[in-house]
């Protein structure tokens, strides 16, 4: 028991250096115009099995191009060098998809439906992107709600903390959303949003807060 208070007194002191940077990006997440929607929802399609550092190189070399609104491949993007996207193949049919898709999928995210309907909506309509991705998106729009992001490095903290025992070797939505209701717990425990969280976490693991 000790051990976990220590974590915790921890987690407290790295969450107060840090807070003011991190209530920061939030409030960036929150402020996004709504003509970026779509190449952050891209960004969240490009991030599997991919770091968020290529993904975000990626992201803002479709925005210099205007591709939402220009006929270009979206392999060619993502086939890189400098910033190589894994799976550029699917991705790239993800993301023509996405673009063909955007004007349904844009009145879904500024409709006035919850979070949780809105992420059921975008992992049921928009290829390429699962739980994960779809509350990522969210997310990073400012609309996800107290929704968490299970990626590895969330979970290898959610260990840390003892919120969870170990990695499921797969994630189905029903342990998905098993995980996610845990992470809410904690979050409530700590006082500490999940959001605000999360971006600890990615500090903690990363040594920065990309998105």
């Amino acid at each position: 028991m000790s051990d976990v208070n220590n974590n915790l007194l921890e987690l407290s002191s790295k969450y107060q250096i840090i807070r003011k940077s991190i209530k920061k990006k939030l409030v960036e997440f929150k402020n996004i115009s709504v003509d970026k929607y779509f190449y952050e929802m891209l960004f969240c399609c490009m991030t599997p099995q991919s770091s968020a550092r290529s993904a975000l190189k990626a992201q803002l070399e479709f925005e210099r191009l205007k591709y939402l609104e220009n006929k270009i491949n979206p392999k060619q993007i993502l086939h890189t060098k400098e910033y190589y996207i894994r799976f550029h193949n699917s991705k790239a049919k993800y993301i023509q998809q996405i673009k063909l898709n955007f004007p349904e999928i844009e009145k879904i995210i500024i409709s006035n439906i919850s979070s949780e309907d809105k992420r059921d909506w975008i992992v049921k309509n928009v290829k390429g992107l699962g739980l994960k991705e779809a509350t990522h998106f969210l997310r990073n729009i400012g609309m996800n709600s107290e929704l968490a992001i299970l990626d590895r490095h969330i979970l290898k903290c959610l260990i840390k903390y003892r919120v969870i025992s170990k990695v499921p070797k797969s994630i189905s939505k029903k342990i998905y959303l098993s995980l996610e209701k845990k992470f809410q717990l904690f979050s409530k425990k700590t006082g500490i949003s999940i959001n605000e969280l999360d971006l600890l976490f990615w500090s903690d693991q990363t040594g920065e807060i990309i998105k």
